[in-house]
């Protein structure tokens, strides 16, 4: 640094809080609580915690907050810990607890920048476990434009069933094989007993994994953290290097965005296309490249999907889990991948300080591994997320194309107004071959919530359907869907989409080589159906989701509030 620059204030929040006189009674209230005059006088640093008890993902923050709060001591600042709320897609499927999963992302990332914003944190740092603590954390970290880190808490390990590993989705898929007798009473409560053992975001490359290694692509989380295992000694070494990081980066006055840009958004993408990760990736990369004030598009999915072939062999689509690719080596194994097929943008700037072209020259991968194939033996050409358009969804929609080999599918509709009824419909055998499955009234503003379908597709998949029907939705998939699924369908039913329009017996084609989603009807009929069209009558229209209700926008720019 010249003599010429100013070095960066790292009280450049707090001092307003904390210093001068007329800040004495502000300095009581924290002295009364156990800071001193040197615990002021650093720089303090907002340790934004999603702990909660009610879910495995998030459940061991508390303890790993302890470890980046003695990092952040270590590098001489002071922590001040706040939390916030988190929901459970897991626990919430399938019921109308479920609505406010996504609407929880919004919460969040309010909610940290509110007390980030009052009390005047020089420097962030997030920790993150559940699907939506992980898009809505750095959200704020976006908003804030501070000095920031995200630390995902890891995954769960596997549990073992009958001599195999399993995870969360095969609990799941035997609900439907249970209601069609291929599973007994017995040993789905063995499976219950087991496939969860212990604190972590569920296993496989789901949405909490599809958007831990997002960000650490992106360069919000530091490299080689993300896919270190939730009850891992070596978690508690990366929260307390963490802390020590999110120290130095408010020295350099590196803000996030500056490390949320368009290039490394893209870089992102890459990653979610070329690990087969989940369709939300969609929803939460728009939503904090909007926070960003970054121009990031719906077609940006498309174009680098397409062209990224798909390497990563992980569940729900795969064979592996995130244990498995930790163990491989991890996300910088990725981004290795993605530098040499000419993908990768090198220059983003990481908050380690280096680039993520460093990252993947610095790159370990573990001898004999498959979970990341290498270029020359792809899984398939391409990624694993399309983005679709056409009568049904003219402002787009995603499918995903991983745990399957369909690209086309024709056939009659079978429409559901909410999840319920087409879950009752697939529980009572009344899907036939062929099918394919309408779930509408399920959007951002309909739903409201934007619900994912993971127990009607699981329950699909268990009763042997799996690969003879299709869903479209204008609601969401989970990241452990697999199947051929359109969801995020758009506009949605409640704000007068074309998929209002659609009724028992239509013929619909999913056509993803044309990145076509089309019904056979003229666009005279489909104007006058949606104009008939009444869509049922909310029960959850007050409070927070009526707030959210009146307020989100299109799936297809990231379901955010304005």
């Amino acid at each position: 640094m010249s003599a010429t620059t100013p070095a960066f204030d790292v009280k450049h929040k707090s001092r307003a809080l904390t210093d001068g006189p007329h800040r004495a009674a502000a300095r009581a209230y924290l002295k009364g609580i156990g800071y001193g005059d040197e615990d002021l006088a650093k720089p303090i640093i907002g340790v934004a915690n999603t702990w909660i008890e009610t879910m495995p993902c998030n459940f061991h923050l508390r303890a790993l907050a302890k470890h980046v709060k003695d990092g952040i001591r270590a590098a001489g600042a002071t922590p001040m810990e706040l939390n916030t709320v988190a929901i459970s897609d897991g626990i919430t499927m399938g019921t109308s607890g479920m609505k406010t999963s996504l609407v929880s992302r919004e919460v969040i990332a309010d909610s940290i920048e509110l007390v980030s914003r009052g009390h005047l944190f020089d420097a962030v740092i997030a920790l993150s476990g559940c699907d939506k603590t992980i898009p809505g954390t750095v959200m704020a970290l976006a908003r804030l434009d501070l000095p920031s880190v995200m630390l995902y808490g890891g995954s769960i390990r596997p549990g073992h069933f009958h001599g195999r590993d399993v995870t969360i989705i095969d609990v799941f898929e035997a609900v439907g094989a249970h209601a069609t007798g291929r599973m007994t009473d017995e040993e789905l409560h063995e499976l219950e007993g087991v496939a969860s053992p212990g604190a972590g975001a569920c296993g496989g490359q789901f949405t909490a994994n599809t958007m831990a290694m997002a960000f650490e692509v992106l360069g919000i989380s530091p490299a080689g953290s993300a896919m270190v295992p939730a009850e891992a000694k070596a978690k508690h070494e990366v929260a307390f290097e963490a802390g020590k990081l999110i120290v130095e980066i408010l020295k350099k006055g590196l803000t996030a965005r500056q490390v949320i840009t368009k290039p490394a958004l893209e870089n992102a993408i890459g990653a979610v296309a070329s690990s087969g990760g989940s369709t939300n990736a969609v929803l939460h990369l728009l939503a904090v490249a909007n926070e960003a004030g970054v121009d990031l598009d719906i077609d940006d999915f498309d174009r680098i999907s397409d062209s990224t072939p798909l390497l990563g062999d992980l569940s729900p689509g795969g064979t592996y889990n995130a244990v498995d690719l930790y163990a491989a080596g991890g996300v910088p194994l990725i981004v290795k991948r993605l530098d040499e097929m000419g993908k990768l943008h090198r220059d983003c700037i990481t908050v380690t300080g280096q680039t993520i072209g460093d990252i993947a020259d610095a790159a370990q991968e573990t001898e004999g591994q498959r979970v990341v194939r290498p270029l020359s033996d792809p899984l398939k050409p391409n990624g694993g997320i399309a983005i679709l358009r056409g009568n049904i969804a003219p402002e787009g929609c995603v499918v995903k194309l991983v745990g399957h080999e369909r690209r086309y599918h024709q056939g009659p509709a079978r429409v559901f107004d909410g999840e319920e009824a087409a879950m009752e419909a697939v529980l009572q055998s009344r899907i036939q071959p062929g099918d394919i499955v309408v779930i509408r009234n399920e959007g951002p503003a309909g739903g409201p919530g934007m619900r994912e379908m993971l127990a009607v597709t699981a329950a699909i998949n268990g009763a042997g359907l799996g690969e003879e029907v299709a869903l479209l939705t204008d609601g969401r998939f989970s990241g452990a869907t697999h199947g051929f699924m359109a969801g995020h369908v758009a506009p949605e039913a409640a704000r007068g989409g074309p998929i209002a329009a659609l009724q028992d017996g239509d013929t619909i084609t999913i056509d993803v080589d044309n990145r076509k989603l089309d019904v056979d009807l003229s666009d005279e009929e489909i104007a006058a159906r949606v104009a008939a069209y009444e869509a049922p009558v909310s029960p959850d229209a007050t409070g927070v989701l009526r707030k959210y209700a009146q307020l989100v926008g299109s799936a297809s720019e990231g379901a955010v509030t304005v």
